[in-house]
């Protein structure tokens, strides 16, 4: 092997060394992120480009390392809770699933979410990425474990309880009566008659990514390339 032949495996070898440990690939059987993007006219149902490629930049690095299906929920805390901020896209397939309305925890805020935590009794959502687990009955019905993926930012979320359910308050209706949509204790609940076929859709090891506006949440996320050690200890709200 010539000098520059050892020169450009070594290259590739530490090029694709980082591409799986900090984000930056792409599986070969998926569109670019801009064209897909553009594809299922996000933009157009209300999912800035700004959040969609946060969410694709930790689905990129848990497909890779962790198996995540190729499936991606996208809750855009950054909207009101009056617009249907839930995206469930087939990021293989190019199609968007579903897109509907997902509470916040009462404690984050009234129609926006403003304030998180990943606090016991808190009473408000945490953000960042999750793995789904398996479904089960519990008290809300039917629901799907969140398994919270980083660290001082969701990671009690199973301490917590924080699962995906449905709710009567996630509706047109309860919006219309009070002029927003209902809260949850911290969960990410989804309207009734969606939670069967979403939990189905979504089970066993899928990325769910909650995306929340105002503090700088992609320099507190390991999985969107830089590291703090705390997220609420730089916003306060913890």
């Amino acid at each position: 092997m010539t000098t520059l032949s050892k020169r450009f495996y070594i290259f590739i070898v530490l090029f694709t060394f980082i591409s799986i440990n900090f984000g930056f690939s792409r599986p070969l059987d998926s569109p670019p992120q801009a064209e897909l993007y553009a594809q299922l006219e996000l933009s157009k149902a209300g999912l800035k480009q700004e959040v969609f490629e946060k969410a694709m930049a930790g689905w990129n690095r848990l497909h890779a390392t962790m198996g995540a299906s190729d499936l991606l929920s996208i809750a855009d805390f950054s909207q009101s809770s009056n617009a249907k901020r839930l995206y469930i896209i087939d990021v293989k397939n190019s199609r968007l699933l579903y897109q509907t309305y997902v509470a916040h925890g009462r404690n984050s805020g009234e129609e926006y979410a403003t304030f998180f935590s990943n606090k016991a009794e808190s009473f408000q959502s945490s953000p960042g990425f999750y793995l789904t687990g398996e479904p089960y009955m519990g008290k809300h019905g039917l629901s799907l474990q969140l398994k919270g993926l980083e660290a001082g930012i969701n990671d009690r979320a199973e301490q917590r309880a924080i699962v995906l359910h449905g709710a009567d308050y996630v509706s047109e209706s309860f919006i219309h009566r009070f002029g927003r949509l209902g809260r949850s204790l911290g969960c990410p609940a989804v309207p009734v008659e969606l939670c069967r076929p979403i939990i189905d859709q979504i089970k066993s090891g899928s990325c769910f990514f909650i995306y929340v506006p105002g503090a700088d949440y992609a320099a507190a996320s390991k999985l969107t390339h830089f590291i703090k050690p705390d997220y609420y200890s730089s916003i306060g709200s913890n």
